[in-house]
C-alpha cells in the first residue's frame, strides 16, 4: 500500500502545473480573440459611386475620404468625363476601404444590364448615384438592374449648395432655406417615381458642405442596412463632419474595446512576459482612434483648408492629454495610474490564491488596458467635437464639448 506522504505533491510542483495550465489557457484564449480582432480589421468595404459625367461624382468621393482636389490620392475632378473605366480610391487611413469611381451613365446607348457586367458590379457592396440637376431614365434603369442584382442602391443630389445660392438670387426677398430643399427633394422623388420606382430613397448632399443637408441621414441610412463588421467599416471610414456622427463613431471603437484589452490581459498573464510590451499594440490602437476622429495633423490640414480656417486656430481645439501628446510616457503614466485601482485587490486575491498570481497580474493590466481605451475614446470624441464647432462656428458644439475626467463607473458602461 502507498502511504499517505507519497501521495502529497511538492508546492513547488504545484506552482508549475498551475503556471503550465494557466500559459496553455492564456495563448488559445489569446488566440482567438486575435483572430476576432482581425476579422473586425480586415473586412472589406467596397462602394460604387456612378452617375452622369458632371454630376460630381469624383468630388464627392474625394469629400468621403476627406481629401482635397490636389491631394495626389484623390479622384479627378473636371467638368468633362474622366473615369473611362472602373477606378478605386483607396481610404487613406483604411487599406480594406475603397470608392470606385464608376464611368458615367449618360450615353444615348446606355443599356443598364451591359453596364453592371462590364463595371463588375458583383465587386460591389452597394451603389451610390448621383446627379447634379434631374434623376433620369439612365438613373432609373440602373438602380433597377442593381435592386435585380441583389445589390441596394441610394440616390445622391448633389450641388444643393450651388442650387440654394442661384434660388436665393432669382427670389431674394422670398427666400426660405428648408423651402427650397423640399422643393429640390419633392421634385427628385417626383422624377423617379415617374420612371417607376415606387419608393426612391434621394439624399441632398454638398461635397463642399458635408455637415449640412442630408449627408448624416445618408451615413445613417447605410450603418442601419449594413451588417456587423461592415457597418464598422462605414462609421471609422466616412469623415466626421457632425456630432452625431462623432458620436456613432465612437460607440462603435467602444464596442471592441474589451477585446484590446484582453489581449493586454493576456500578455500579462503569461509567466515570464514583461508587462511592457502592451505599450505597442495599445499605441497603434489610439493612433488609429485619433486618426478616426481627424485629429492627426493631415486630417486637421484638409478640414482647415474646406472650412477656410487656420491650421493652428482648429489644433488648438485639441486640449485632451492624449490628443496633445500622443506618445509611449503619456500612455505609461496612465496605465500606472489605471492600474493602482486594482493593486489593492490583485493583493488580496494573490494571498488568498497564491496560484493564481500571473492571472491577478492580468486583471490588473486588463483593467488599466480599458481604462486607458474607454479615456481616449472620450476625450478625442470632445476633441473632435471641438474642432468641428471651430470649424463650421457652431457656438454649441465648441461649448459643449469640455475635457472632462472620465467616470469613476467606466468599466461597467
Amino acid at each position: 500500500m502507498l502511504r499517505a506522504s507519497a501521495l502529497e505533491i511538492p508546492e513547488l510542483d504545484l506552482r508549475e502545473m498551475g503556471t503550465m495550465i494557466q500559459s496553455r489557457v492564456v495563448v488559445e484564449v489569446s488566440g482567438q480573440v486575435q483572430s476576432l480582432l482581425d476579422s473586425l480589421e480586415t473586412t472589406t468595404l467596397e462602394i460604387a459611386v456612378t452617375g452622369e459625367s458632371g454630376a460630381g461624382k469624383s468630388t464627392f468621393i474625394n469629400a468621403l475620404l476627406g481629401l482635397n482636389d490636389g491631394d495626389h490620392r484623390a479622384a479627378l475632378t473636371g467638368v468633362i468625363e474622366t473615369t473611362t473605366s472602373p477606378t478605386p480610391y483607396q481610404h487613406p487611413h483604411l487599406p480594406n476601404v475603397r470608392l470606385w469611381d464608376l464611368p458615367g451613365t449618360g450615353t444615348p446607348c446606355f443599356q443598364a444590364e451591359k453596364y453592371l457586367r462590364q463595371v463588375g458590379f458583383e465587386s460591389y457592396d452597394f451603389f451610390i448615384i448621383v446627379a447634379s440637376e434631374r434623376f433620369r431614365q439612365n438613373h432609373a434603369e440602373l438602380a433597377r438592374a442593381v435592386g435585380a442584382m441583389g445589390k441596394r442602391f441610394y440616390f445622391v443630389r448633389s450641388k444643393v449648395d450651388q442650387d440654394l445660392r442661384a434660388s436665393q438670387r432669382r427670389r431674394p426677398a422670398r427666400f426660405q432655406e428648408v423651402q427650397v430643399l423640399r422643393e429640390i427633394e419633392a421634385d427628385c422623388i417626383h422624377q423617379l417615381r415617374n420612371e417607376g420606382l415606387a419608393s426612391p430613397k434621394v439624399f441632398l448632399v454638398s461635397s463642399f458642405e458635408l455637415h449640412k443637408f442630408d449627408f448624416q441621414r445618408l451615413q445613417d441610412t447605410l450603418a442601419d442596412e449594413l451588417e456587423g463588421h461592415k457597418r464598422h467599416a462605414l462609421l471609422l471610414s466616412f469623415p466626421s463632419v457632425t456630432a452625431a456622427a462623432v458620436q456613432k463613431k465612437k460607440d462603435s471603437l467602444h464596442r471592441h474595446i474589451w477585446k484590446k484589452a484582453l489581449l493586454a490581459c493576456f500578455v500579462s498573464a503569461l509567466p515570464g512576459l514583461p508587462i511592457h510590451l502592451n505599450i505597442p499594440m495599445l499605441m497603434r490602437t489610439l493612433l488609429s482612434y485619433h486618426r478616426s476622429f481627424g485629429l492627426d495633423d493631415e486630417s486637421l490640414g484638409a478640414l482647415a483648408v474646406t472650412a477656410s480656417k487656420p491650421h493652428r486656430e482648429l489644433k488648438d481645439q485639441v486640449c485632451s492629454a492624449l490628443g496633445k501628446d500622443l506618445s509611449e510616457n503619456t500612455v505609461q503614466a496612465i496605465l500606472s495610474q489605471a492600474a493602482v485601482y486594482g493593486q489593492v485587490a490583485a493583493r488580496l486575491v494573490k494571498n488568498k490564491v497564491p496560484l493564481l498570481d500571473n492571472l491577478v497580474a492580468g486583471g490588473v493590466s486588463f483593467v488599466a488596458a480599458y481604462y486607458l481605451l474607454h479615456t481616449a475614446l472620450d476625450s478625442f470624441a470632445q476633441d473632435a467635437q471641438r474642432v468641428l464647432g471651430r470649424a463650421y462656428e457652431l457656438e454649441d458644439e465648441v461649448q459643449g464639448s469640455l475635457c472632462y475626467p472620465p467616470e469613476p463607473g467606466f468599466i461597467y458602461d
